[in-house]
């Protein structure tokens, strides 16, 4: 079995004085994928850049403090490399490992933003990200998406849809590159296993959301049909605390 986090953690440096790589330390996941580090790699030392047991891969945005992915992982992979579209990676968007059989690819979705000010960029991504995917998949290779999707698809991801229906994460463009990606036969891992409601990933640190669960759920693994098989669990780890997202998890043969 392997194990597979992903984690928005809302700055690296914030999450590390909350214990994170103490935590790390403890789940001993295989992999570890964190989006929204908010570093560039020259301002970290070798707690964030050599944890014991893993390797770093950081894609960090030109931007100081804004965006950016790492994943830490225990085995070497063949190759490593981004998205490779100029857009995206001056944003530190994506981080992709490859092993023998998969591709773990680590991406932090943009957020559409007030009015969708950013809703063209978003989808631009979503696009780029689902054509990688696809790509991969026909050369014969298995692919796992992870990280924060800043989408929540249905209404059974957030607890107020009917009043969000004009926010960013939950604007109708971003549910319908949703619909089209699982209707492409990608698979939600954490809906193949788990149907109930107010399970949640993300919630607003402005009114105490997290306390009622007033939440969002936004962070994804995802795999194409040929994965399948491999699957063993998924699973949202709300009790974790170090960020206004919590960490989710998947398990695989």
């Amino acid at each position: 079995m392997k194990t597979l986090i992903s984690w928005n953690v809302n700055g690296i440096r914030a999450a590390e004085k909350k214990g994170l790589f103490d935590w790390m330390a403890e789940k001993n996941a295989d992999f570890v994928c964190l989006q929204e580090t908010k570093a560039q790699i020259e301002q970290l030392n070798e707690t964030f850049t050599e944890p014991e047991g893993y390797k770093s891969y950081f894609a960090s945005a030109e931007k100081k403090g804004y965006s950016g992915v790492v994943t830490y992982a225990k085995e070497e992979p063949l190759s490593v490399e981004t998205l490779n579209i100029e857009e995206f990676d001056a944003e530190g968007r994506s981080i992709i490992l490859e092993y023998p059989d998969y591709k773990l690819i680590n991406c932090y979705f943009p957020n559409s933003q007030a009015e969708g000010k950013r809703i063209d960029y978003k989808i631009r991504f979503c696009e780029a990200v689902m054509e990688y995917c696809d790509n991969t998949v026909a050369e014969g290779k298995n692919i796992i998406l992870c990280g924060d999707y800043n989408v929540a698809h249905k209404p059974i991801d957030l607890a107020h849809p009917k009043q969000n229906e004009k926010n960013p994460g939950y604007l109708p463009e971003e549910r319908a590159w949703m619909d089209k990606f699982t209707d492409a036969g990608y698979i939600d891992t954490f809906r193949k296993y788990c149907q109930d409601p107010d399970r949640y990933s993300w919630w607003s640190y402005r009114i105490k959301a997290r306390d009622r669960n007033v939440g969002w759920r936004i962070d994804y693994f995802c795999v194409n049909p040929g994965f399948e098989d491999r699957l063993e669990n998924a699973d949202i780890l709300d009790q974790v605390m170090g960020s206004d997202h919590c960490p989710v998890e998947l398990v695989i043969k």
